[in-house]
């Protein structure tokens, strides 16, 4: 059995550390009892510096680690780190001694699955996109001369900072109104829905505001999920104005960007993308100003030189007086040619006419000489004395009625006979038989 004085180790063999050789001594101790270490957890914050290395920090519910990811590993990269996603980092833990925090330094990065946050996200973005909330059919394009501008963010936030400055240097005319509203915490989304309701209905009544933002600066998934509440979206759906949302970093998404009418990469780009600067707007003025001035003056230089040209059309009064006398007597002299020209014409065509008229006339008299006597012909042939001189007679009642059937006589009836040469009575003796 030990006693415990055993333990004690004598004063004078107290060790004081430096710092950073304590640092080091700590890192080699993880070195040897962990390195190699293989972690899966969650991204968050991501982000890659232009140098090309990559920082982030891995978590799950109980617990995060910071991780830094060298240029040379991130090149062998085989997909591209987003927040929310599952991953396994394979590398070394190491403790960075100027600030004295555990880091690993990850030398192979692998995907293990989507985190719980981002399949959040993805669930609700495909059910929101299947009701339409998303299509681009209902985006508005934005005013192009807003005179007010609403921001709902945080009072304290620094995107509101970020857009008051940028609208200030930009079109310091326009005014702002800002609806506040907490932009992360368990609060935020029932305020933010509040203070976008507010914004509607102040426009409904007065038109406060031409455009509005909803800006919130970067941070992880977790910290921009009020934005990616589902009453918050559609709330941002219902929006009368014009909306821009510019929530977080420009790698970071929200499901208010797809539902917005335009989706800023940061606050400051939101504030930009609504207002134009009042240096551009003069410029274009100043632009429009000289095509027009040239317009002015080059319609002025073509009419000036159509009027020199009708002007050298139009002579002196006299010249035109002068050459109308000149057509004129052309005119005449043409007239009296023309119908000299026309009477010879016309005189020698009724001479012609004179002497062939005789001679038409003499056939056309043979002509009804020939028909004439053709029609006599016919009509002789038709002559009713012609058939009594071969024996008929013409039989007439005493009214003068021509007799042509037996049905026609009635006894003892007196009856006229037409012959050849003269006419007899006779008085019919027997009623006629059928």
């Amino acid at each position: 059995m030990f006693e415990a004085s055993s333990f004690e180790k004598p004063a004078h063999a107290e060790h004081v550390w430096g710092v950073g050789p304590l640092m080091r001594a700590i890192a080699d101790a993880l070195s040897a009892r962990f390195n190699p270490v293989k972690v899966e957890g969650e991204i968050s914050g991501f982000s890659r510096a232009a140098s090309g290395h990559c920082y982030f920090s891995l978590k799950d519910d109980s617990g995060q680690i910071r991780c830094a990811m060298f240029r040379r590993s991130a090149d062998q990269l085989t997909f591209v780190p987003k927040d929310g996603q599952r991953v396994q980092a394979s590398g070394k833990l190491d403790v960075y001694g100027p600030r004295g925090d555990l880091q690993l330094i990850v030398e192979r990065l692998d995907v293990a699955g989507q985190g719980t946050w981002y399949e959040r996200f993805l669930r609700l973005k495909a059910q929101l996109e299947a009701e339409g909330l998303f299509d681009a059919a209902r985006k508005r394009p934005l005013p192009a001369h807003p005179l007010r501008v609403g921001v709902v963010t945080s009072l304290g936030a620094a995107a509101l900072r970020d857009v008051c400055t940028a609208l200030q240097r930009r079109v310091p005319h326009v005014s702002v109104v800002i609806y506040p509203a907490s932009v992360q915490g368990v609060q935020a989304p029932t305020e933010l829905c509040a203070a976008l309701q507010t914004a509607y209905a102040r426009h409904h009544s007065h038109g406060e505001c031409d455009v509005l933002l909803l800006v919130r600066g970067g941070g992880s998934l977790e910290d921009l999920w009020a934005f990616n509440d589902e009453a918050v979206v559609r709330t941002v759906v219902q929006a009368p104005m014009p909306l821009i949302c510019g929530v977080g970093h420009e790698t970071d998404f929200s499901l208010c960007d797809f539902a917005a009418d335009l989706r800023a990469p940061t606050p400051t780009a939101a504030a930009e993308l609504c207002a134009a600067p009042r240096s551009q707007r003069l410029s274009e003025l100043a632009y429009l100003h000289e095509r027009l001035t040239a317009s002015v003056h080059e319609g002025l230089d073509l009419r000036a030189q159509r009027l020199d040209r009708l002007t050298q059309h139009l002579g002196r009064p006299s010249g035109r007086v002068q050459a109308s006398h000149q057509r004129l007597v052309s005119l005449g002299h043409q007239l009296q040619r023309s119908v000299a020209s026309k009477t010879q014409t016309q005189g020698h065509r009724l001479g012609v006419l004179e002497q062939a008229l005789p001679r038409v006339l003499r056939r056309s008299l043979h002509i009804q000489q020939e028909r004439w006597q053709r029609s006599q012909a016919a009509l002789n042939l038709l002559d009713p004395s012609l058939v009594l001189e071969r024996g008929y007679a013409w039989l007439t009642d005493a009214d003068g009625r021509a007799l042509t059937s037996a049905a026609d006589f009635q006894a003892y009836q007196a009856v006229t006979a037409t012959l050849a040469d003269g006419s007899v009575g006779l008085r019919v003796q027997n009623p006629p038989s059928a």
